[in-house]
């Protein structure tokens, strides 16, 4: 069945006890306006504004070390969990509602569900 994907986000983990230093300073250092302080109501997730055609830029309290990960978005989780498989990633974790995988360069990166609608014109479709 075909699906679509995309990437959807940039997520800057932060190691951190409170997140709204982070969230200041990559704000400022990117100018970019801050969208939403504390995106979920739990203190996890901070937000930047960004226009339609870029990608989400997305601040996460992590307890792992700092690092950036990518989020590529699809109208099918599953189905496009298993493409990457089979271009050799690793599914490491299904949490909530996304994959958690590892590319064959070890770099970690999530399979999300469709973040903004339309796709618009940089999705790419799978048969």
């Amino acid at each position: 069945m075909p699906h679509h994907s995309r990437l959807s986000t940039l997520v800057l983990d932060c190691k951190v006890d409170d997140l709204a230093t982070s969230t200041e300073f990559w704000s400022r250092a990117l100018g970019k306006p801050v969208a939403s302080p504390d995106q979920d109501g739990d203190g996890r997730y901070a937000e930047l504004e960004t226009a339609e055609d870029e990608p989400i830029i997305l601040l996460q309290k992590v307890g792992h070390d700092a690092r950036v990960h990518l989020d590529i978005e699809t109208d099918d989780v599953e189905a496009e969990a298993e493409r990457l498989v089979a271009l050799g990633a690793k599914k490491i974790a299904f949490i909530k509602r996304w994959w958690v995988m590892e590319a064959p360069s070890g770099h970690r990166f999530c399979v999300v569900r469709q973040q903004r609608k339309p796709f618009g014109p940089h999705a790419n479709r799978w048969e």
